[in-house]
């Protein structure tokens, strides 16, 4: 099967059907077919989820963010009531238009903080565009996670602490009063295992939440 046949698109460009908003309240909005997240003062991180969960998969996206704002992409996440009141944890692949510009380094939310940051990688730093559109592509396989930022290889990790999970748009939290936007568009994904719907509890998918 050719590689265009088996791609799958996670976002219809009209509807949020398919996902759900979790923990904050950041507004989520439909504009040109993209995604739009917009900070509000006083909301916790909010996540725009997936309803099914993926554990190997291939997963391409594009996304345009303002300057001062941090976001992420949440990959093999989950939300449980017995961790920390159904708070979003989990493998995120962050988005930072600061000048460190770690963008498609490897963050674990919400449990072991940074996995995989681009410190040591100047190709990949240098790779983020300001105030452009950036694609960012993930490749997930058992315990390797590899990103890759606007086609330049950038996070290479080994873990395996959450085996699947859902995949979920960040909108941070933030003491700024003007509201700032990250837009995301072409969200798709090769599934390389069957999807599973999501669970209930971690005890559904005998995962680790320490």
């Amino acid at each position: 099967m050719e590689e265009k046949e088996i791609w799958q698109d996670l976002f219809d460009g009209k509807t949020f059907n398919g996902w759900t908003q979790k923990n904050g309240k950041a507004d989520y909005t439909i504009e040109n077919g993209e995604i739009v997240g917009t900070t509000k003062l006083g909301e916790p991180n909010s996540f725009m989820c997936t309803e099914e969960i993926y554990g190997d998969f291939i997963l391409e996206i594009e996304y345009k963010v303002y300057p001062k704002m941090n976001s992420g992409i949440q990959i093999r996440s989950n939300s449980y009531a017995e961790y920390k009141d159904h708070r979003v944890h989990g493998y995120q692949i962050e988005i930072d238009p600061s000048d460190r510009a770690w963008s498609a380094g490897i963050y674990d939310e919400a449990r072991r903080g940074w996995l995989n940051n681009l410190e040591d990688n100047e190709a990949a730093r240098e790779a983020f565009k300001q105030n452009e559109w950036n694609h960012c592509h993930v490749e997930a396989r058992e315990s390797s996670i590899k990103t890759w930022i606007n086609g330049v290889p950038a996070a290479d990790l080994k873990d395996m602490m959450t085996a699947r999970g859902f995949i979920a748009l960040q909108v941070h939290s933030t003491k700024e009063t003007e509201p700032m936007q990250i837009r995301w568009r072409n969200i798709r994904l090769i599934d390389l295992e069957r999807s599973f719907p999501v669970a209930k509890s971690a005890a559904d998918q005998k995962v680790s939440v320490k």
